[in-house]
């Protein structure tokens, strides 16, 4: 269909400044931050702001047969949000408002483009917090981050985004409201659909309002660094912390390679001579026994140097290294590409060592970071996109690094998600009946297959 028609019954429902069909500004909505994935020329991007409009575009993309690719703040890293060719680009970021903070409930009702970071300072002043924090917190919105069920740094202890998911509105493909799970703290009345659609990368719904839980807002932090040299013998202190029954609000990991980085971009000072650096965290009511106790176990797995912040600031500049990771690897090559293989804990190291074995063979630089206290590790190839047999070889050792990462027991993805990526891989792990049921959902959900088509199968 022609872009005309389309544009002409969006209109009849929407704002002339909701529908986009410049081509200029419809390109810059066409992917997300994914290397090596594919994405289309979308025929329109369409900003509704109520939930009035979504269903007004739901129900001309049906009767139209119009794909339709919804979207958030396009951080994501498996090409979940790129268009396909003649889609309606459905852009939530303007849906961003907070409906409700309820400190006797320990909730808040809000719309798909929250951003992560202004819930948090939100409910912060209500003396609450909402834990899950991707390491793109600041720009990341919360529609995207039920989307693709993301993780973050403080999983280890609070537990990841699908934890806090209450409740949802979603508009679904022919244009009906309807509501799944519940404001109360219990709640087991039928299918669990809420965690259907957490990670279901906008396949089977258009979520517009999210229930989200609330947990009190924990004491300040402090962080402790220990430098190791080798990542098995970290890899064996993170077993040794887990093991002894120990709850860090964050445990993550930096390999050698990332410490460079990070020093290159922002010269923060961090020690180049270690082989990974583990950074520990508590909030508890005595996080400096908690790190001295962290700090012994260390120790005894072989670190060469143990080191606690002394307060917020300096707990604060570590973890700023921490976030920093990803687009410092980035700047070594130019491009990355960043697996999310997430393992059980008691293999952890042998995904590292075997990370190491995948770089020499393919020739490039491949840093690790991990949240350590997860499993769920970020091996980064980093890789000059105009150089096209290096290209060749960052893609070759992405897959073998998923393939590892299976082998061991593993996921393709702890956080990221399947989007266009890793949709070979996500049949790998399901196995053909698993495969066969997870297109029937789709199938009842979106009988047309004009939601975010090629994404997931």
């Amino acid at each position: 269909m022609s872009a005309g028609p389309l544009v002409d019954r969006l209109l009849g429902g929407l704002p002339a400044d909701a529908v986009l069909t410049d081509p200029d500004v419809t390109a810059s909505y066409a992917h997300d931050m994914a290397s090596f994935c594919p994405a289309g020329r979308p025929a329109a991007v369409v900003l509704p702001r109520t939930v009035e409009q979504v269903q007004h575009v739901m129900r001309t993309a049906t009767e139209l047969r119009v794909p339709v690719v919804p979207q958030g703040a396009r951080t994501g890293l498996s090409g979940a949000a790129n268009a396909t060719d003649g889609c309606i680009v459905l852009s939530l970021t303007r849906m961003d408002r907070i409906l409700e903070i309820s400190p006797v409930d320990r909730i808040a009702v809000v719309e798909p483009g929250v951003v992560n970071a202004a819930l948090s300072r939100a409910v912060g002043e209500h003396g609450l917090s909402y834990p899950p924090d991707p390491s793109s917190w600041e720009t990341c919105t919360i529609g995207g981050n039920i989307g693709t069920a993301s993780g973050g740094l403080c999983c280890v202890k609070y537990g990841v985004t699908a934890e806090y998911v209450l409740g949802l509105d979603v508009v679904l493909a022919d244009g009906r409201l309807m509501s799944t799970g519940r404001r109360t703290a219990k709640g087991v009345a039928g299918y669990d659909l809420t965690r259907l659609f957490v990670g279901s990368e906008g396949s089977l719904g258009i979520v517009v309002r999210a229930v989200l839980a609330l947990r009190p807002k924990p004491p300040a932090q402090l962080v402790l660094a220990a430098e190791f040299s080798s990542g098995a013998a970290a890899c064996d202190a993170v077993c040794r912390i887990m093991a002894g029954g120990h709850v860090p609000s964050l445990l993550e990991l930096m390999d050698r390679t990332t410490v460079k980085a990070v020093n290159d971009m922002a010269r923060m000072g961090l020690p180049e001579s270690t082989e990974a650096l583990l950074l520990a965290a508590f909030d508890t009511t005595d996080p400096a026994a908690d790190l001295a106790a962290v700090g012994a176990l260390c120790e005894a797995a072989g670190a060469t140097q143990v080191v606690p912040a002394e307060d917020a600031a300096e707990s604060e500049l570590l973890l700023q290294a921490r976030r920093m990771s990803l687009p410092a690897l980035e700047a070594v090559r130019g491009t990355t590409m960043i697996d999310d293989v997430c393992v059980p804990r008691s293999r952890l190291g042998e995904l590292i060592d075997g990370v190491e074995r995948i770089s020499e063979k393919y020739r490039l630089t491949i840093g690790v970071v991990a949240h350590a206290g997860d499993g769920n590790t970020h091996p980064t190839v980093c890789f000059d996109a105009t150089d096209a047999e290096e290209s060749r070889r960052a893609r070759e050792s992405f897959d073998e690094i998923m393939a590892l990462g299976l082998e061991l027991g593993g996921t393709i993805t702890g956080e990221h998600g399947v989007g266009v990526l890793k949709r070979e891989w996500l049949a790998r792990e399901l196995g053909p009946v698993g495969v066969e049921m997870q297109r029937a959902v789709k199938k009842a959900f979106d009988p047309l297959g004009i939601l975010n088509p090629g994404k997931l199968f």
